[in-house]
C-alpha cells in the first residue's frame, strides 16, 4: 500500500455512491477539513424502518408479536429450542446467574479481559468473580489455568468470546463436566461464531448475547438468553417480566422480579437485524480482510490471528496490537494522534482487575494477571463496521502507518509500562 495522503475527493465519492451508507456514517470536520470516522456505526435499513412502523402502527408496543418472532427466529438461528429476549446483555447475563442458583460467597471462573458487565453479573447475586489469565495471542480465556482456579466455592466457569473469536468450548465443557460446573457463556461479542456446526452460545447451559448498536447486529439496546432447558427459560422469562407467571396476569406476581423487558419495536428491529446478519457478517469479514491485507506489512503491530480448524469468528471489532517494545504511554499516543486525524479508535479493553472498585473490593493490583495487562497496554481498536468503504479503510491504515513510522524513533528497547 502506498503512504500517501488519499484524495478526498475520491472518498466522498465512494461514500456518496454507496448504497452501503444507511446513516450519515460520516461527517465533515470543516474546522480541520479532515473525515471523521466513527469507531462504530449500525447498519440500519430500509426492511428495519418498515419494521417499525409496523409496531407503531399496531396495538402493542410491548409484550407483542414481535417479541415472540424474535425469540423464535433467534432460538432456530441458534440452535437452541428457547430463546429469551430482554432489555440487554447486562440483564441477561445476570439472569443466567439466578439460573446457575448463585449465592453470596460462590465462586465463578472467568476472564479479567472482557467487558465488565461479564464479571459485575456475578457480584449482583453476591457471587465472587475468580479471574483467570489469557492467552497472548487470541485474548480468550486460558484454559490450561481454568483447573488450579477451582475450589470448594466453584458453581460455574463464564468463558468469554471475545471479539467474536469462540473459546476452547471443548476442554471447558470437559472441566466443567468433570467438577460438577455449570457453563455460562457470554456470546455478547460473538453471534454468528461457530465452531464446527455449532453456535456459540449453545454449549453451555445458557448462552447470552448482547444488541447494543455496536454489534454485529442491533436491536437499539437489548439481550437475549438461549438454553435447552425448558425451566430456565420459563424463570428467565418471568424474571424479566416483574416475577409475573406464565399466564401473564398483570398483577400477579410468582416471584421476585426485574423489569427486563425488551419493547415490540426493538423486536422488530432484530427480526429484520437476523434475517439479514448473514449478509452483515460476510460484510464485516470483508472489511476485517482488507485491515489484514493492508496491515500486514506494519512491523510494529501484531495483527488479529486468523480462525483455528473448524471455527469462524464473528467479527465484532478489528483490535490490533503494538509489540512489546512499545510502551502503553506510546499506544495512548497513536490513539491520540489518530483522533486528531479524525479517526474513531480506542483501547480494548481496560483489564476488569484493574477497575477502581474491583481493587477496593478484592485487592487486585498491577501484576494480579501480567498477560491480561501486558496485552491492555498495547492494543488498538480501529473503525469497524459493515458499511466502511475501501477507501476509508485505505486512509485510516495510511494514517496508521505514518503514525507508527513517526513514533517508532522514540522506542526504547526492552520498555513495556
Amino acid at each position: 500500500m502506498q503512504r500517501t495522503a488519499l484524495a478526498k475527493g475520491t472518498m466522498r465519492m465512494e461514500i456518496q455512491d454507496s448504497k452501503r451508507m444507511r446513516n450519515g456514517d460520516f461527517e465533515r470536520n470543516t474546522s480541520a477539513s479532515r473525515i471523521t470516522v466513527p469507531l462504530s456505526s449500525p447498519d440500519i435499513g430500509d426492511e428495519e424502518r418498515a419494521a417499525v412502523l409496523e409496531v407503531l402502527g399496531g396495538r402493542y408496543l410491548s409484550l407483542g408479536p414481535k417479541l415472540g418472532e424474535f425469540e423464535a427466529a433467534l432460538a432456530e438461528y441458534t440452535g437452541s429450542r428457547y430463546a429469551v429476549a430482554v432489555n440487554s446483555g447486562t440483564s441477561a447475563l445476570h439472569l443466567c446467574m439466578k439460573a446457575a442458583e448463585i449465592q453470596e460467597g460462590d465462586e465463578v471462573i472467568t476472564t479479567p479481559f472482557s467487558f465488565v458487565a461479564s464479571a459485575n453479573c456475578i457480584l449482583f447475586e453476591g457471587g465472587r468473580p475468580v479471574f483467570v489469565d489469557i492467552l497472548p495471542d487470541t485474548y480468550e480465556i486460558d484454559v490450561a489455568q481454568i483447573e488450579s482456579a477451582i475450589t470448594p466455592r466453584t458453581r460455574a466457569i463464564l468463558p468469554v468470546h471475545v471479539f467474536g473469536r469462540p473459546c476452547a468450548m471443548a476442554k471447558i465443557l470437559e472441566i466443567a463436566e468433570r467438577h460438577g460446573l455449570r457453563v455460562i457463556e457470554d456470546a455478547c461479542e460473538a453471534i454468528g461464531a461457530r465452531i464446527g456446526k455449532t453456535a456459540v452460545g449453545a454449549f453451555g447451559q445458557t448462552g447470552v448475547f448482547a444488541f447494543y448498536p455496536n454489534k454485529q447486529m442491533t436491536t437499539g439496546e437489548g439481550g437475549a438468553i438461549v438454553t435447552d432447558d425448558a425451566e430456565i427459560a420459563a424463570l428467565c422469562r418471568s424474571w424479566a417480566n416483574q416475577g409475573r407467571g406464565e399466564t401473564g396476569a398483570w398483577l400477579l406476581h410468582e416471584r421476585l422480579g426485574y423489569n427486563y423487558r425488551i419493547s415490540d419495536i426493538n423486536c422488530a428491529i432484530g427480526v429484520a437485524q437476523l434475517r439479514r446478519l448473514p449478509e452483515m457478517l460476510a460484510a464485516r469479514a470483508r472489511v476485517a480482510s482488507l485491515y489484514s491485507e493492508m496491515l500486514r506489512d506494519c512491523p510494529q503491530i501484531i495483527l488479529p490471528p486468523p480462525p483455528g480448524p473448524g471455527m469462524e469468528i464473528s467479527w465484532f471489532v478489528y483490535v490490533v496490537r503494538l509489540r512489546d517494545e512499545f510502551s502503553q504511554r506510546q499506544r495512548d499516543c497513536v490513539l491520540k494522534e489518530l483522533r486528531r486525524h479524525g479517526i474513531g479508535c480506542s483501547n480494548y479493553f481496560a483489564p476488569i482487575h484493574l477497575q477502581r472498585f474491583y481493587r477496593e473490593l478484592f485487592g487486585y493490583g498491577e501484576g494480579s494477571f501480567p498477560v491480561t495487562e501486558k496485552m491492555a497496554r498495547r492494543t488498538i481498536a480501529l473503525p469497524f463496521f459493515n458499511c466502511l468503504p475501501k477507501s476509508m479503510i485505505e486512509y485510516i491504515c495510511t494514517t496508521l502507518h505514518e503514525t507508527l513510522d513517526s513514533l517508532e524513533v522514540g522506542i526504547t528497547a526492552g520498555v513495556s509500562g
